[in-house]
């Protein structure tokens, strides 16, 4: 699987566009890195970029992007808002997919040394990369910012972990490390910088001092007024959305906004977000409004209303959510097709797809119109007095159905690995015993797809049979089609397991299959037939 690290650097430079453009180029130049966000702020003059990939790509990413940054900006020129030290101001790498913490530590190593001993500036490692506490948050290295640098560089304890151990008047400084996905996240208030920052005292997790610490942990925050906006915010990073998300963090700034008279209108998020961050808050909504929403989409344009992201400039899930943003296409050519095509398709002169993928298909149609009886039942006026238990019937169908839409292609898959075994080398001995290998293990998976379609129909049963005593009976005929169609889908694959049963050599394996087979089988038998028992009982 793809191994995937977020570089999120920022420079000290949010109003040249020319110099913003740059550094983005110098990022989309390097193979094997996308560049997914930019984000300027001109009262902060500081930009915010975002781009991904792989390890060995993201490293020279970052080193190439860094590059141009230390050639193209003055610091000695730089004035802004936002606490800064250097002309690349801090340059995280984040784990995103298939990679750990400490892999992200060794890029932010590998980036140190090559951007201090290549392009001269001191560069000091902060979070999970530093072994030094007095240094190890960012506020600490940051301490002094720009103007500090030459009162306290020459000192041992603040020799850089890269470079020379000398003021830069021109780069700075730069801070680089790992740490967890960090949410910049800004609450628009209508009233001053003043009430702005004593809102982020009250919740930032220093608060105003050792002893009066503020209310949320791995939240840091202050209060600004921006200028293009012609509102103050509470400015804050989320260290940990797992610890404070966005929309606990949005919620509070609202009860303290109303405690002192002044409104909360909104929020902004700056760079990207996390997909589960977007679900948490979907979620925290969903139960303190007692809502029932299941699809994906709307849970996203929930939060968005109600955190009011697009308040300042349109919130674009696409643009905003890491995953969406680096999301590939997904592997299922067939259940992208339209129904025409699938079906001219199963009868072209081809083996694959066929009955397995066509029982996976024929399995999820029946549980889909399981799913279908719930929705004609919730909502309805009439029905009105079954929502509760719709809210509980419907989300287990609903996700089974997406569970099987792609063994669909995933049968055609496992015997496509068949095939290509099958044709492999078998001059030598060796060959041979790497081929049957091979073989097997394709015949394996071939087996395992239809089992979990046999597993998941199965699991569906109690739901539909839930449906057929409480759905709404206009849809009585759905419910009766659907579960026949179900018990037809875990019969075919059923007989998918059974055509490659015979050639597995682990006789173990094959008798469990059986076994778990025929249990299934029968109850899918026995099980179509009670709902369509019952759904005559209420005629």
């Amino acid at each position: 699987m793809r191994k995937i690290v977020e570089c999120v650097p920022n420079i000290s430079e949010g109003r040249d566009e020319n110099i913003i453009n740059a550094c983005a180029e110098a990022v989309k130049n390097v193979e094997g890195v996308t560049l997914l966000d930019v984000d300027p702020g001109k009262s902060t003059n500081r930009t915010v970029f975002t781009f991904v990939g792989d390890p060995d790509s993201v490293v020279e990413g970052a080193f190439q992007f860094a590059k141009t940054a230390y050639e193209l900006i003055d610091m000695t020129k730089h004035s802004g808002e936002h606490p800064r030290m250097g002309a690349v101001d801090v340059c995280p790498f984040v784990p995103v997919a298939n990679v750990t913490t400490e892999d992200c530590v060794d890029c932010a190593k590998r980036f140190g040394k090559r951007a201090g001993e290549e392009l001269g500036v001191p560069i000091y490692l902060y979070e999970y990369a530093s072994n030094n506490p007095d240094r190890q948050m960012l506020r600490q290295i940051r301490s002094g910012e720009y103007e500090g640098i030459k009162d306290k560089i020459h000192k041992p304890e603040w020799k850089p972990d890269f470079g020379p151990q000398e003021f830069i008047p021109k780069s700075g400084n730069t801070a680089t490390g790992s740490r967890f996905f960090l949410i910049a996240y800004n609450v628009n208030i209508l009233g001053t910088k003043n009430q702005a920052h004593r809102i982020a005292l009250n919740l930032r997790e220093q608060g105003r001092s050792p002893d009066e610490p503020g209310r949320l942990k791995a939240l840091k925050g202050i209060g600004w007024y921006v200028d293009e906006y012609d509102m103050a915010q509470v400015s804050m990073n989320l260290d940990n959305y797992k610890i404070t998300p966005p929309h606990i963090a949005f919620e509070e700034c609202v009860k303290d906004a109303k405690e002192m008279n002044v409104a909360a209108c909104g929020s902004e998020l700056v760079g990207l977000i996390p997909l589960e961050a977007m679900l948490m808050a979907a979620d925290y909504y969903m139960e303190k409004e007692n809502l029932f929403i299941l699809d994906e989409k709307q849970k996203i344009r929930l939060v968005i209303e109600r955190l009011g992201l697009s308040s300042i400039t349109p919130f674009i899930p696409e643009k905003r959510i890491i995953e969406y943003m680096i999301k590939e296409d997904a592997n299922e050519p067939l259940a992208s097709l339209s129904v025409r095509q699938f079906i001219e398709l199963v009868g072209a002169r081809t083996s694959a797809p066929g009955g397995g993928s066509v029982s996976a298909l024929v399995a999820s149609l029946g549980v889909a119109l399981g799913t279908m009886m719930g929705w004609m039942s919730y909502g309805n006026k009439k029905f009105e007095h079954l929502d509760s238990k719709m809210r509980n019937f419907i989300p287990p169908l609903h996700f089974k159905m997406k569970e099987l839409i792609p063994m669909i292609d995933a049968d055609t898959n496992a015997f496509n690995d068949y095939m290509e075994a099958m044709r492999l080398p078998q001059d030598t001995d060796e060959e041979n015993i790497i081929r049957n290998e091979k073989m097997q293990e394709g015949l394996k998976k071939a087996i395992d797809v239809p089992m979990s379609v046999m597993r998941i129909g199965d699991s569906c049963w109690e739901w539909m049979f839930q449906m057929a005593k409480f759905g709404n009976v206009n849809s009585k005929s759905d419910l009766e089609v659907g579960a026949k169609s179900l018990e037809t889908g875990i019969w075919g694959a059923h007989k998918n397991v059974l055509i490659n049963l015979p050639q597995i050599e682990d006789k173990k394996y094959k008798k469990a299959m059986l076994n778990e087979c025929e249990v299934i089988l029968d109850r899918a038998k026995k099980s179509a037939a009670r709902v369509i028992r019952i759904l005559e009982k209420r005629i």
